[in-house]
């Protein structure tokens, strides 16, 4: 086990917002990110439904996020654009990557 937590929070964003949705994920992640972020991701579905995956060095960096005075970003963003979010939270087992080639 690696101690590292992926949190992936979902909803559906209308059509006609998603664009503003993708701006605010934009700027979010072009700022300063919270400690214990080991990288993000914005990810769409055919359905419509977007996925902001978030994966930490550990629980405690999560909860330390949630604890903070701005709370959990990615809920925010979601509401913002009419969206109700959805929130998992999945402890890392193992992990995989694909080798590194030069180019």
């Amino acid at each position: 086990m690696t101690g590292q937590v992926l949190s992936e929070v979902s909803a559906i964003v209308a059509p006609e917002r998603e664009g503003e949705f993708v701006a605010a994920y934009r700027a979010l992640v072009g700022g300063p990110l919270p400690d214990g972020v080991l990288r993000t991701e914005l990810l769409s579905g055919r359905d419509g439904r977007w996925r902001i995956q978030t994966l930490w060095r550990d629980r405690a960096a999560l909860e330390a996020m949630r604890r903070g005075p701005e709370g959990p970003a990615a809920p925010r963003l979601f509401r913002e654009v009419g969206a109700e979010p959805e929130l998992a939270l999945f402890d890392v087992e193992a992990r995989g990557a694909a080798p590194h080639s030069p180019a």
